[in-house]
């Protein structure tokens, strides 16, 4: 089966902030269909570092599937108006993970990501909760 667009969700998890983080994501295709889980510990991180490390991931997957299209979806408002341009990057740690999710994003042919309320992202937050427990 080879996917074109994937719709993923993702989420970033802290124990503490910093603390023991990890992150989740949940690849799907067009017909809602699964095609990945992302589950891991990152080592010490804060939430919003654990937010864009969720998103790299996914997108460095989802690119490695030979995917150029993508729909996100996260519930971290800040990175999401800061992937959008809407919001400065001003966080030092921040900046390079941006600068990554930039550089990932320009080799894809579309790419969308959309903020979503929390109890709308509950299978990428189980899955780096999960990775937490």
């Amino acid at each position: 089966m080879k996917v074109k667009r994937l719709i993923i969700y993702t989420d970033g998890a802290s124990l503490g902030n910093p603390g023991l983080a990890a992150i989740g994501a949940i690849m799907k295709d067009e017909q809602g269909r699964l095609v990945a889980r992302i589950s891991r510990r990152i080592g010490q991180a804060t939430n919003n570092q654990a937010e864009y490390k969720a998103i790299i991931a996914a997108l460095e997957h989802a690119i490695s599937l030979g995917v150029n299209r993508v729909e996100m979806h996260s519930d971290s408002e800040l990175v999401v108006k800061q992937i959008n341009g809407k919001y400065r990057v001003k966080k030092p740690a921040l900046k390079p993970l941006h600068q990554r999710v930039k550089q990932l994003v320009g080799s894809l042919e579309s790419f969308t990501i959309t903020h979503i309320p929390r109890e709308q992202n509950t299978e990428a937050d189980n899955l780096a909760h999960l990775a937490l427990s």
